[in-house]
């Protein structure tokens, strides 16, 4: 199956997704051997994620695994990171879905140690992402979770989630938008942080100034 595909384009995308994981870890927003990235490689029942037991921050072509999407691993000798099963799930239910992005960033976890999804407190946090969901706290790589994340994503609205005292999940059509949406992520919850320190309140009275705002596209 992997021979269908263009061995540069393979080369390409195996690159892409060394580049923004170590791009991640460049930003805080993972420490360790946590997280893990993954691509759909276009036009096949592929996908690229990192392998298991490696750090973002030193990661290089060969910390990444082929697989298809029933998890067959396409790459000898390379041992996908434990949480391959609710990213294959999310690909099988999201054929929109080309890159998930799955992070530590401590704001955004600080509100799922907490139980509580962070408002939406600014513009571009609405536009971009418009809704946050919760997965709640189960093994990591357990059949548990793989089945929670890829039921909650069963939603094509839903765009960034938080795991329950663990990380984020960020989708999109390709890795970079996925990225980029769990940077908004971390923002708006640092955002939401401070404005709430500033104000005297707790992030979750911000809720109601965030449930009146209309959702807007934002570019920039």
């Amino acid at each position: 199956m992997a021979d269908s595909v263009d061995p540069a384009v393979l080369r390409l995308l195996r690159r892409e997704l060394v580049d923004v994981s170590r791009l991640g870890y460049e930003r805080d927003l993972v420490a360790g051997l946590s997280g893990n990235n993954s691509l759909r490689v276009p036009g096949t029942d592929l996908v690229l994620i990192k392998a298991t037991g490696c750090c973002m921050g030193d990661m290089d072509t060969a910390d990444t695994v082929l697989v298809t999407l029933d998890g067959e691993v396409l790459d000898p000798g390379r041992v996908p990171s434990k949480e391959v099963r609710w990213h294959l799930g999310v690909y099988r239910t999201r054929p929109d879905v080309g890159g998930i992005a799955h992070f530590h960033p401590p704001h955004a976890v600080a509100f799922a140690v907490a139980n509580q999804p962070p408002p939406l407190v600014h513009a571009a946090a609405r536009g971009h992402l418009r809704l946050v969901r919760s997965v709640d706290l189960l093994p990591a790589g357990s059949k548990e979770l793989a089945d929670a994340v890829t039921e909650l994503y069963a939603d094509p609205e839903l765009r960034v989630a938080l795991m329950r005292e663990h990380g984020t999940i960020a989708v999109g059509p390709d890795l970079r938008t996925a990225y980029h949406r769990t940077e908004y992520l971390e923002d708006d919850a640092r955002v939401a942080i401070l404005a709430a320190h500033i104000t005297g309140v707790t992030p979750s009275a911000l809720r109601l100034a965030d449930d009146a705002n209309p959702l807007a596209e934002v570019g920039g």
